[in-house]
């Protein structure tokens, strides 16, 4: 389990920026220690807990890039076409018998090794064969269309590292080497409540005046694209020895606990003192709309977040708090957000130093380029504002105006996963 100090994520400071909190989680939150070695076919999304040097070149031997006719590069023709006579074939996954010698070509096809004393192969699109002779022509560069051992790959490169989550091409790589098991860092084992006496399980009875629970299916969802094992524990009440004894319990257990609802400081919102009641914590003010303070905490060496309530903050501060923590306790490499330039269909007024996100769908304009075109209401309470956009268009602390046709940067719902 992770093991953090009780003092963790204290910040000094009355307001944080995205980026601060960013750093700070990464500064602070140590990987938990534990590698499990698993099959190939099942490393996709985990995060790799050593580096992998290459145990061979890639590719391993010289090959033939095309299909064609493999000659020694003395041989090319310099100035006229000149026939060769043919002294063998070598296909893919076989050797030629001979070693190819002066003024002779062989048959050769893609990825086939190259035969001894050949390093050049003319495409067989470029040559003709007359009289069982093939015509090659002149002018080709030596060594042309040959794949070199160790091209791609050499002998002992790390090819992948430690904290980097292992995508299908890395899979691929690691396949090329031969390997059949990686050591991956053990999934992230996360505890998920929601609290409030409004809200209702999908299911459950709802009495006039309660919601259906949402946020906890939504994090839980953003929680497992991120590669966790999430324990689902339902709806904490308002009460708050309640709230504390289900907090310890949990604790040892998980190696990360997440909240959503009941962080803000009004007198019906009881997360703040169950939790200092079993732990330490403090309120995170993030200069971020939508969002409002974020709970960060220990409880017995592990890590709480209280997000917000509202869905659209909710999934906002999810994206700057709970993902870098969770990275940061598989030991994974942090993953910068990289905002795609697009163009603005909208109008849009913002303060000075707060970042905002603003919910959009994507569109090609009159002259093909991408335009962002902003949803039409801006509640953070609305569920559907995440479901009929695209992504988000990310506004810095600096900007304070947006008119249409100005560049801006859009992060894809997609790319927050």
């Amino acid at each position: 389990m992770a093991q953090l100090s009780d003092d963790c994520f204290a910040f000094g400071g009355p307001m944080m920026s995205v980026d601060e909190a960013v750093r700070v989680i990464a500064d602070r939150v140590a990987r938990i220690a534990d590698v499990e070695t698993i099959a190939l076919a099942a490393a996709d999304g985990r995060i790799l807990a050593g580096d992998v040097a290459a145990p061979l070149p890639l590719p391993p031997f010289t090959n033939s890039a095309v299909d064609g006719y493999a000659v020694a590069s003395s041989d090319i023709p310099k100035t006229d076409a000149r026939a060769f006579p043919l002294s063998g074939r070598v296909q893919a996954g076989a050797s030629a018998q001979t070693a190819i010698r002066g003024g002779e070509a062989m048959r050769i096809f893609t990825g086939a090794p190259m035969p001894e004393g050949a390093d050049t192969v003319f495409m067989q699109e470029d040559v003709s064969l007359e009289d069982g002779k093939v015509v090659l022509p002149a002018g080709l560069k030596p060594g042309a269309n040959v794949r070199p051992a160790g091209e791609d790959v050499p002998l002992g490169h790390v090819a992948l590292k430690a904290g980097q989550r292992l995508r299908p091409q890395d899979v691929a790589l690691a396949a090329a080497f031969g390997l059949t098991e990686l050591a991956v860092v053990r999934r992230l084992r996360v505890a998920v409540f929601s609290t409030g006496d409004e809200l209702v399980s999908p299911g459950g009875h709802r009495a006039s005046p309660q919601l259906f629970d949402s946020n906890r299916f939504m994090l839980m969802a953003m929680l497992r694209r991120l590669g966790c094992d999430v324990s689902d524990l339902g709806i904490l009440r308002d009460e708050r020895a309640a709230l504390a004894s289900a907090l310890r319990s949990v604790a040892g257990a998980h190696d990360l606990i997440l909240t959503t609802g009941g962080v803000s400081t009004g007198e019906e919102d009881h997360v703040k003192a169950g939790v200092e009641a079993v732990g330490k914590l403090v309120l995170w003010r993030m200069a971020i709309k939508p969002g409002r303070p974020v709970a960060m905490g220990v409880i017995n060496g592990t890590p709480f977040i209280g997000l917000p309530g509202n869905p659209v903050a909710s999934f906002v501060t999810f994206v700057h708090v709970v993902r870098p923590t969770v990275l940061a306790l598989m030991g994974a490499r942090q993953e910068p957000l990289v905002p795609m330039p697009v163009r603005a269909a909208f109008a849009y007024k913002k303060k000075i130093a707060r970042r905002e996100y603003v919910r959009v769908n994507l569109r090609k304009g009159h002259d093909g380029a991408l335009e962002a075109v902003k949803f039409p209401r801006e509640g953070a309470g609305l569920l559907s504002s995440l479901v009929d956009t695209d992504g988000l268009v990310e506004l810095s602390e600096q900007v304070t105006l947006v008119e249409p046709g100005q560049s801006v940067g859009f992060l894809s719902y997609a790319s927050l996963m």
